[in-house]
């Protein structure tokens, strides 16, 4: 289980429907609200 950058719900990366990459990582999202507001400011979300 990951942690969705944005909402911070849990998220299990095997199942996950929307991810998105960012810096040479894969974000996961719980649905596709987080994802969109995630590849809109990645910056704010994304850890370094």
């Amino acid at each position: 289980m990951v942690i969705d950058p944005v909402c911070k719900m849990e998220v299990d990366e095997k199942s996950a429907q929307f991810v998105s990459r960012y810096g040479g990582k894969s974000y996961y999202f719980c649905a596709p609200g987080c994802k969109k507001e995630f590849d809109r400011k990645p910056a704010k979300y994304a850890k370094p």
